[in-house]
């Protein structure tokens, strides 16, 4: 299979989503407003997770087009209240069509994971004329964040077979990130006042 070409209109995807959603960011800081984005990542899941997940979803190498997260952005807030300020923009953005939302910040998971999903669909201009392209979007805070990368390097490193104790544990740290997020929010007008100064100076 050729593999480069296949991935290629996602890795378009891929930097002109974070071209945009960097272009949102500064046009916050320019106004002289709180950004409700922190920072932005975004990959392309490499071949062998690709073969991977179709394996397990049953998903034969000729239609991986159906496997939703090969492209993949995430989205960092420093607060709850800005994952649907971020959600809410990218509703009402003409470029790409939503196709899925869930809500696993009001919902979390079993594990204690929490974020924002969102199944989109990205029109990308190749050589061979316009291809729609399926990309995730995951939007989180920092606090989110810091747990979930935590929890995704254990589940890689125990195969998705995390042990009892460890797994308890997790879901204590995801509950005390959640709190943290809860008493953030409470002071985020400070914090965003202090920010404020800090950047006019």
């Amino acid at each position: 299979m050729n593999w480069e070409g296949i991935l290629a209109p996602y890795k378009q995807v891929v930097e002109e989503l974070k071209v945009k959603l960097k272009g949102m960011r500064a046009q916050f800081e320019h106004e002289s407003r709180h950004s409700p984005i922190e920072f932005i990542t975004a990959r392309v899941k490499p071949v062998e997770s690709i073969i991977e997940k179709a394996e397990k979803k049953q998903i034969p190498l000729n239609r991986i087009q159906e496997i939703q997260d090969i492209a993949g952005v995430r989205v960092v807030c420093q607060f709850v209240d800005d994952i649907y300020t971020v959600v809410n923009m990218l509703r009402e953005r003409k470029d790409l069509t939503i196709i899925e939302e869930k809500d696993y910040v009001s919902e979390k998971k079993a594990s204690g994971y929490r974020s924002f999903h969102m199944i989109i669909e990205y029109p990308v201009e190749t050589i061979h004329g316009m291809k729609k392209v399926l990309a995730e979007i995951q939007i989180r805070t920092l606090a989110m964040n810091f747990w979930a990368t935590n929890e995704h390097s254990l589940n890689y490193k125990y195969k998705g077979r995390i042990p009892e104790e460890i797994k308890a544990r997790l879901k204590i740290a995801a509950e005390a990130a959640f709190r943290l997020d809860e008493e953030m929010s409470k002071i985020r007008k400070e914090v965003q006042e202090a920010q404020r100064i800090f950047h006019r100076k």
